[in-house]
Protein backbone atom coordinates (compact mmCIF):
# COMPACT_ATOMS: atom_id res chain seq x y z
CA UNK A 1 0.00 0.00 0.00
CA UNK A 2 1.68 3.28 -1.22
CA UNK A 3 0.54 6.11 0.73
CA UNK A 4 1.59 10.02 0.07
CA UNK A 5 0.06 12.08 2.43
CA UNK A 6 1.48 15.77 1.68
CA UNK A 7 0.20 17.21 -2.19
CA UNK A 8 -0.72 20.41 -3.28
CA UNK A 9 -2.76 21.96 -6.34
CA UNK A 10 -3.19 24.58 -8.19
CA UNK A 11 -5.93 25.63 -4.82
CA UNK A 12 -2.61 27.08 -3.59
CA UNK A 13 0.59 26.98 -5.15
CA UNK A 14 0.66 23.53 -7.03
CA UNK A 15 1.03 23.07 -10.84
CA UNK A 16 -1.58 20.48 -11.04
CA UNK A 17 -5.54 21.14 -10.38
CA UNK A 18 -6.83 18.85 -8.33
CA UNK A 19 -8.31 16.27 -10.81
CA UNK A 20 -5.05 16.33 -12.27
CA UNK A 21 -3.45 15.45 -9.13
CA UNK A 22 -5.80 12.61 -8.10
CA UNK A 23 -5.53 11.28 -11.69
CA UNK A 24 -1.05 11.85 -11.44
CA UNK A 25 -1.22 9.85 -8.16
CA UNK A 26 -3.21 7.04 -9.55
CA UNK A 27 -1.14 6.76 -12.71
CA UNK A 28 1.70 6.76 -10.34
CA UNK A 29 0.63 3.54 -8.20
CA UNK A 30 -0.12 5.66 -5.37
CA UNK A 31 -3.33 4.18 -2.92
CA UNK A 32 -4.24 6.86 -0.58
CA UNK A 33 -3.15 10.86 -1.49
CA UNK A 34 -3.79 13.42 1.27
CA UNK A 35 -4.50 16.94 -0.48
CA UNK A 36 -2.96 19.68 1.75
CA UNK A 37 -3.06 23.06 0.00
CA UNK A 38 -1.79 25.83 1.98
CA UNK A 39 -4.66 27.38 4.16
CA UNK A 40 -7.26 26.25 2.45
CA UNK A 41 -9.88 23.34 1.24
CA UNK A 42 -10.95 24.79 -1.92
CA UNK A 43 -9.77 21.50 -3.93
CA UNK A 44 -11.67 19.34 -2.23
CA UNK A 45 -14.59 19.26 -4.55
CA UNK A 46 -12.67 18.95 -7.73
CA UNK A 47 -10.69 16.65 -6.29
CA UNK A 48 -13.58 14.26 -4.65
CA UNK A 49 -15.15 14.21 -8.47
CA UNK A 50 -12.61 13.50 -10.29
CA UNK A 51 -11.03 10.76 -7.87
CA UNK A 52 -10.15 7.46 -9.66
CA UNK A 53 -10.61 3.87 -8.69
CA UNK A 54 -8.91 2.55 -6.43
CA UNK A 55 -7.48 5.84 -4.91
CA UNK A 56 -8.38 6.82 -1.34
CA UNK A 57 -8.38 10.90 -0.93
CA UNK A 58 -7.68 12.43 2.69
CA UNK A 59 -8.73 15.61 2.85
CA UNK A 60 -6.46 18.51 4.65
CA UNK A 61 -4.24 21.30 4.78
CA UNK A 62 -0.71 22.41 5.52
CA UNK A 63 -1.36 25.46 8.22
CA UNK A 64 1.07 28.32 8.21
CA UNK A 65 2.50 28.50 11.97
CA UNK A 66 5.30 30.56 13.63
CA UNK A 67 6.76 30.09 16.65
CA UNK A 68 9.47 32.35 18.14
CA UNK A 69 10.21 34.16 15.06
CA UNK A 70 10.61 30.89 13.31
CA UNK A 71 7.86 29.75 10.72
CA UNK A 72 6.89 26.17 10.25
CA UNK A 73 3.98 24.33 8.55
CA UNK A 74 1.36 22.23 10.71
CA UNK A 75 -0.27 19.03 8.21
CA UNK A 76 -3.72 19.22 9.56
CA UNK A 77 -5.51 15.70 8.14
CA UNK A 78 -9.45 14.54 8.06
CA UNK A 79 -11.20 17.94 10.17
CA UNK A 80 -14.14 19.03 9.54
CA UNK A 81 -13.90 21.96 7.04
CA UNK A 82 -17.01 23.64 8.56
CA UNK A 83 -15.60 23.57 11.80
CA UNK A 84 -16.25 27.60 12.52
CA UNK A 85 -12.86 28.48 14.61
CA UNK A 86 -10.34 26.80 12.06
CA UNK A 87 -11.88 27.78 9.42
CA UNK A 88 -12.07 31.15 10.53
CA UNK A 89 -8.25 30.88 11.31
CA UNK A 90 -7.82 29.66 7.91
CA UNK A 91 -9.12 32.68 6.00
CA UNK A 92 -7.13 34.94 8.53
CA UNK A 93 -3.57 33.57 7.05
CA UNK A 94 -5.01 33.17 3.30
CA UNK A 95 -6.64 36.88 3.18
CA UNK A 96 -3.29 38.00 4.19
CA UNK A 97 -1.14 36.10 1.74
CA UNK A 98 -2.35 39.04 -0.89
CA UNK A 99 -0.93 41.96 0.84
CA UNK A 100 2.04 40.32 1.99
CA UNK A 101 2.75 39.08 -1.53
CA UNK A 102 2.05 42.47 -2.76
CA UNK A 103 4.85 43.75 -0.32
CA UNK A 104 7.19 41.45 -1.51
CA UNK A 105 6.56 42.19 -5.14
CA UNK A 106 7.69 45.98 -4.19
CA UNK A 107 10.18 45.24 -1.80
CA UNK A 108 11.48 43.53 -5.61
CA UNK A 109 10.80 46.68 -7.08
CA UNK A 110 12.92 48.61 -5.16
CA UNK A 111 15.83 46.18 -5.50
CA UNK A 112 15.57 46.49 -9.07
CA UNK A 113 14.06 43.65 -10.16
CA UNK A 114 10.85 44.36 -12.71
CA UNK A 115 8.32 41.76 -11.41
CA UNK A 116 4.55 42.97 -11.27
CA UNK A 117 1.59 42.05 -9.00
CA UNK A 118 -0.15 40.87 -12.57
CA UNK A 119 2.86 38.60 -12.90
CA UNK A 120 2.10 37.05 -9.89
CA UNK A 121 -1.64 36.72 -10.23
CA UNK A 122 -1.04 34.88 -13.54
CA UNK A 123 1.28 32.26 -11.91
CA UNK A 124 -1.07 31.73 -9.13
CA UNK A 125 -4.11 31.61 -11.27
CA UNK A 126 -6.38 31.90 -8.49
CA UNK A 127 -4.87 29.75 -6.12
CA UNK A 128 -4.03 31.03 -2.64
CA UNK A 129 -0.90 33.32 -2.68
CA UNK A 130 2.54 32.58 -1.78
CA UNK A 131 5.67 33.09 -2.13
CA UNK A 132 6.43 30.15 -4.55
CA UNK A 133 4.32 32.22 -7.38
CA UNK A 134 6.60 35.04 -6.82
CA UNK A 135 9.41 32.73 -7.50
CA UNK A 136 8.05 31.71 -10.20
CA UNK A 137 8.01 35.35 -11.30
CA UNK A 138 11.58 35.28 -10.70
CA UNK A 139 12.56 32.06 -12.45
CA UNK A 140 10.51 33.84 -15.49
CA UNK A 141 12.35 36.70 -15.44
CA UNK A 142 15.93 34.96 -15.27
CA UNK A 143 16.55 36.43 -11.95
CA UNK A 144 16.91 32.64 -10.45
CA UNK A 145 17.12 29.32 -12.26
CA UNK A 146 14.90 27.85 -9.95
CA UNK A 147 11.75 28.12 -7.36
CA UNK A 148 14.10 26.91 -4.87
CA UNK A 149 17.26 29.41 -5.61
CA UNK A 150 14.81 32.16 -4.65
CA UNK A 151 14.61 30.59 -1.30
CA UNK A 152 17.47 32.08 -0.35
CA UNK A 153 18.51 35.48 2.14
CA UNK A 154 19.71 37.28 -1.51
CA UNK A 155 15.47 37.09 -2.02
CA UNK A 156 12.26 35.47 -0.48
CA UNK A 157 13.83 32.85 2.65
CA UNK A 158 13.05 34.28 6.11
CA UNK A 159 14.79 37.78 6.63
CA UNK A 160 15.53 37.72 3.01
CA UNK A 161 15.79 41.09 1.42
CA UNK A 162 12.18 40.77 -0.34
CA UNK A 163 11.01 38.95 2.52
CA UNK A 164 7.50 40.26 3.81
CA UNK A 165 6.18 38.82 7.00
CA UNK A 166 2.31 37.32 6.99
CA UNK A 167 0.26 36.76 9.61
CA UNK A 168 0.87 33.22 10.80
CA UNK A 169 -1.05 30.85 13.41
CA UNK A 170 0.65 30.07 16.96
CA UNK A 171 1.32 26.29 16.71
CA UNK A 172 0.20 25.65 19.94
CA UNK A 173 -3.30 27.38 18.41
CA UNK A 174 -3.19 25.44 15.26
CA UNK A 175 -3.06 22.28 17.46
CA UNK A 176 -6.09 22.80 19.78
CA UNK A 177 -8.25 24.56 16.59
CA UNK A 178 -7.43 21.52 14.31
CA UNK A 179 -8.44 18.76 17.38
CA UNK A 180 -11.70 21.23 18.47
CA UNK A 181 -12.18 20.15 14.24
CA UNK A 182 -11.65 16.34 14.71
CA UNK A 183 -8.18 16.38 12.91
CA UNK A 184 -4.78 15.28 13.39
CA UNK A 185 -1.46 17.64 13.39
CA UNK A 186 1.80 16.26 12.06
CA UNK A 187 4.63 18.89 11.92
CA UNK A 188 5.20 19.02 8.30
CA UNK A 189 8.93 18.54 7.02
CA UNK A 190 10.69 20.18 10.68
CA UNK A 191 14.39 19.98 9.61
CA UNK A 192 14.22 21.93 6.16
CA UNK A 193 17.21 23.71 7.57
CA UNK A 194 17.52 25.38 3.66
CA UNK A 195 13.90 26.45 4.20
CA UNK A 196 15.47 29.24 7.24
CA UNK A 197 15.81 28.66 10.64
CA UNK A 198 14.29 25.48 12.25
CA UNK A 199 12.40 24.88 15.44
CA UNK A 200 14.62 23.20 18.26
CA UNK A 201 13.45 19.70 19.48
CA UNK A 202 12.73 21.72 22.96
CA UNK A 203 9.64 23.05 21.22
CA UNK A 204 8.80 20.11 19.54
CA UNK A 205 8.49 18.63 22.54
CA UNK A 206 6.64 21.27 24.30
CA UNK A 207 4.53 20.67 21.25
CA UNK A 208 4.15 17.08 21.47
CA UNK A 209 2.82 17.45 25.57
CA UNK A 210 0.22 19.95 23.74
CA UNK A 211 -1.09 17.10 21.68
CA UNK A 212 0.90 17.10 18.27
CA UNK A 213 -0.03 14.19 16.73
CA UNK A 214 2.81 13.42 14.61
CA UNK A 215 6.08 14.79 12.31
CA UNK A 216 6.86 14.20 8.41
CA UNK A 217 10.22 12.77 8.49
CA UNK A 218 10.75 11.26 5.16
CA UNK A 219 11.02 14.35 3.03
CA UNK A 220 13.07 15.74 -0.11
CA UNK A 221 14.30 18.46 2.27
CA UNK A 222 15.60 16.36 5.25
CA UNK A 223 18.79 14.13 4.74
CA UNK A 224 19.66 10.57 5.95
CA UNK A 225 21.32 11.99 9.40
CA UNK A 226 17.80 14.55 10.22
CA UNK A 227 15.46 11.28 9.24
CA UNK A 228 17.45 9.47 11.88
CA UNK A 229 17.17 12.28 14.06
CA UNK A 230 13.85 12.90 13.95
CA UNK A 231 12.60 8.95 14.04
CA UNK A 232 14.40 9.08 17.61
CA UNK A 233 12.96 12.43 18.83
CA UNK A 234 9.31 11.05 17.50
CA UNK A 235 9.94 7.49 19.41
CA UNK A 236 11.26 9.62 22.48
CA UNK A 237 8.32 11.59 22.23
CA UNK A 238 5.80 9.30 21.35
CA UNK A 239 4.75 10.66 17.66
CA UNK A 240 4.05 8.77 14.74
CA UNK A 241 6.25 9.14 11.53
CA UNK A 242 4.90 10.00 8.15
CA UNK A 243 6.60 10.71 4.48
CA UNK A 244 5.42 12.51 2.40
CA UNK A 245 6.38 13.87 -1.45
CA UNK A 246 5.08 17.24 -0.96
CA UNK A 247 4.35 17.27 -5.13
CA UNK A 248 3.67 20.68 -6.15
CA UNK A 249 4.00 19.63 -9.72
CA UNK A 250 6.22 21.26 -11.96
CA UNK A 251 7.53 23.83 -9.21
CA UNK A 252 9.39 21.28 -7.72
CA UNK A 253 11.52 18.16 -8.62
CA UNK A 254 10.03 15.70 -6.20
CA UNK A 255 7.43 13.12 -7.61
CA UNK A 256 4.34 12.13 -6.35
CA UNK A 257 4.87 9.04 -3.93
CA UNK A 258 8.38 9.52 -4.17
CA UNK A 259 8.24 9.50 -0.26
CA UNK A 260 5.60 7.39 1.63
CA UNK A 261 3.83 6.65 5.12
CA UNK A 262 3.55 3.75 6.70
CA UNK A 263 0.05 1.82 6.47
CA UNK A 264 0.27 1.58 10.07
CA UNK A 265 0.59 5.12 10.02
CA UNK A 266 -1.71 5.66 8.36
CA UNK A 267 -4.16 3.65 9.76
CA UNK A 268 -3.71 5.61 13.13
CA UNK A 269 -4.20 8.49 11.96
CA UNK A 270 -7.69 7.61 10.45
CA UNK A 271 -8.67 6.22 13.74
CA UNK A 272 -7.23 9.16 15.64
CA UNK A 273 -9.82 11.35 13.21
CA UNK A 274 -13.31 12.02 13.98
CA UNK A 275 -13.94 15.15 11.53
CA UNK A 276 -13.95 13.54 8.31
CA UNK A 277 -13.66 10.21 6.47
CA UNK A 278 -10.90 8.97 3.62
CA UNK A 279 -12.91 9.48 0.58
CA UNK A 280 -12.58 6.11 -1.59
CA UNK A 281 -12.35 6.83 -5.38
CA UNK A 282 -15.20 5.69 -7.74
CA UNK A 283 -13.94 6.06 -11.38
CA UNK A 284 -14.09 10.02 -11.70
CA UNK A 285 -14.27 12.20 -14.60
Amino acid sequence: MRIDLHCHSTASDGTDTPAELVRGAAAAGLDVLALTDHDTTRGYAEAIAALPEGLTLVTGAELSCRIDGISMHMLAYLFDPEEPALLAERELVRDDRVPRAQGMVAKLNALGVPVTWEQVERIAAGGSVGRPHVASALVELGVVPTVSDAFTEEWLADGGRAFVEKHETDPFEAIRLVKGAGGVAVFAHPAAAKRGRTVPESAIAELAAAGLDGIEVDHMDHDADARARLRGLAKELGLLVTGSSDYHGSRKSVSLGEYTTDPEVYGEIIRRATGAFPVPGTGGA
